[in-house]
């Protein structure tokens, strides 16, 4: 079992820079795929990025890629979402997710994913 606790949202303007962090429970965390999602009001949930267990391999859903960084420490047991020139777009409840697949690899659908944070609201204003 992980739980995951969400931090570092908040109100930014538009073009503005804001990191959430996901701190995980557990002595296992570096064998989990990481990943965030965000979930704006009467929308579903959607990919936003992702990371596998070793740092190795990240990936972005087109509209974050370039603004957005995807990181882990895993000897903190933390995943990072930096986000950059936030646009009003991106306001959303942001959620992290890890998965136990065995493999090397990093995962975009919520299905994928065994264990989810509370999630952390950022509201991106004009």
């Amino acid at each position: 079992q992980v739980q995951l606790v969400e931090s570092g949202g908040g109100l930014v303007q538009a073009g503005g820079s804001l990191r959430l962090s996901c701190a995980a429970s557990g002595r296992t965390f570096s064998s989990y795929v990481m990943g965030w999602f965000r979930q704006a009001p009467a929308k579903e949930r959607e990919f936003v990025a992702a990371i596998s267990q070793n740092n190795k391999i990240t990936h972005y859903a087109d509209s974050v890629r370039g603004r957005f960084a995807v990181s882990r420490d895993n000897a903190k047991n933390t995943v990072y979402l930096q986000m950059n020139s936030l646009k009003p777009e991106d306001t959303a409840v942001y959620y992290c997710a890890a998965s136990r697949s065995p493999y090397s690899t990093v995962l975009v659908t919520t299905n994928g994913y065994d264990y989810w944070g509370q999630g952390t609201q950022v509201t991106v204003s004009l």
